[in-house]
């Protein structure tokens, strides 16, 4: 039997443990906020031991931890090297988003209903802690039972994405704990993603004077102040659309305003206004170019700010552009190579308009992909909404994708 062949066996042998496996994940809560994620680390330490891997734990301290608006993050690295050659890194993230409404099963029951598994984070990117395990299971074994492989691979399971992944892949690089020369990671649907946007977070905090409801030209409403600005930026967006990347599948830059709060009560002038926007950047764009322009524009009185209003503007988060670098050829072509095989139709690779932490990988001068289990779109797997699923089938052949890819890049020369 070939290795091909062989790997694709060990994978359908082991549904049943990934399925488990990944159930198990999905039951531990990592919502972020407020981001205690130590427990899940820990859970997941314990079913890659029972694997058989050894486990390094890498707690972030608690200062940094909490200077992140975070609880707690303990970073896991695996390592699997089969011979001299170069070092795989395969990551995904534990830290989903709050379930929000609307969830018709359970949102941490990892109930399976018509072939498909129900949870937050099953499918962003819990799903993929199964993938990457397994393959590397069925990598390591096929090994001792033989097959020539050269290199390593890693595994880097982190807890710091929905933050923008600073301190979790960002952390293992910048203290040199791992060091691959190529990666992979988590995907949302499975096709191959070699580029996505920036993604620029900032808060602008409007402050005027509380006063009566009664007696309101003795207040200065910094709601008022903040609404005007909005409606300015609302209007400066429409031109965004004009803007189109070269890069297929991330389409225009995209602002949106997603939370704001201000005011003490309803009797009440409001002294004090926020909002938070969200700037997804193309790759073509400077991203210290756009933070400017979104400065200057929220920083700017229109002629509706009352006399006596002041603002600041904090950056929350920077992600900047995914773009490819040179060695990223080889990725690709061993997973379209192997998902074309398995999916039975042509898998290419392709940007997306969101961000995620391969782009840390990149900035180290890591050449990098995503790919994972997934849907044939983001949206089919209701990723971030409410019954978030997974398709079973879908982890499964994301598995033997994933490690048949492998055994090409491992290949001896």
């Amino acid at each position: 039997m070939n290795l091909e062949a062989s790997l694709s066996r060990r994978v359908s042998e082991t549904r049943a443990d990934a399925e488990s496996f990944l159930a198990a994940l999905v039951r531990v809560p990592t919502d972020t906020p407020p981001g205690e994620n130590a427990p899940h680390a820990a859970k997941a330490a314990e079913l890659l031991e029972g694997l058989g891997f050894v486990v390094e734990r890498h707690a972030v301290p608690p200062a940094e931890v909490e200077a992140a608006g975070l609880r707690s993050i303990t970073n896991l690295v695996v390592r699997h090297r089969f011979g001299p050659g170069p070092t795989v890194a395969l990551n995904a993230h534990g830290d989903v988003v709050p379930p929000g409404a609307g969830w018709t099963r359970p949102p941490y029951g990892a109930e399976i209903h018509d072939g498909a598994m129900y949870g937050r984070g099953v499918a962003v990117s819990k799903s993929d802690f199964a993938t990457y395990a397994f393959a590397l299971a069925a990598l390591r074994d096929a090994h001792r039972a033989g097959a020539a492989l050269a290199g390593a691979v890693e595994l880097h399971f982190t807890y710091d994405e929905e933050m923008g992944g600073e301190l979790g892949p960002g952390w293992l690089l910048r203290r040199g704990i791992v060091k691959p020369d190529l990666a992979i990671c988590a995907g949302f649907s499975y096709a191959i993603v070699n580029a996505h946007n920036g993604c620029l977070h900032l808060q602008a905090t409007f402050r005027g004077r509380s006063a009566h409801a009664a007696i309101p030209d003795t207040g200065v409403d910094a709601l008022r102040a903040a609404v005007s600005t909005l409606q300015r930026l609302y209007a400066s967006r429409e031109a965004l659309s004009s803007t189109r990347s070269r890069v297929p599948g991330i389409g225009s830059p995209t602002l949106n305003v997603g939370r704001i709060e201000g005011g003490i009560n309803t009797n009440v002038v409001p002294d004090e206004a926020w909002f938070r926007l969200d700037r997804r950047m193309i790759p073509e764009e400077d991203a210290a170019t756009v933070e400017a322009a979104l400065r200057e524009a929220i920083a700017t009185p229109t002629p509706e700010w009352p006399a006596g209003v002041t603002v600041s503007v904090e950056r929350l988060l920077l992600a900047r552009a995914l773009e490819p670098l040179p060695g990223h050829e080889r990725l690709v072509a061993a997973l379209s190579r192997q998902a074309t095989r398995v999916f039975g139709e042509p898998i290419g690779a392709t940007g997306v308009p969101l961000y995620t932490d391969a782009r840390l990988y990149a900035e180290a001068g890591v050449p990098v992909v995503l790919y994972g289990a997934g849907p044939r779109t983001i949206e089919a797997s209701h990723a971030k909404r409410a019954d978030e699923r997974l398709v079973l089938a879908d982890l499964h052949r994301a598995t033997e994708v994933v490690a048949c890819a492998l055994a090409e890049l491992l290949a001896p020369a």
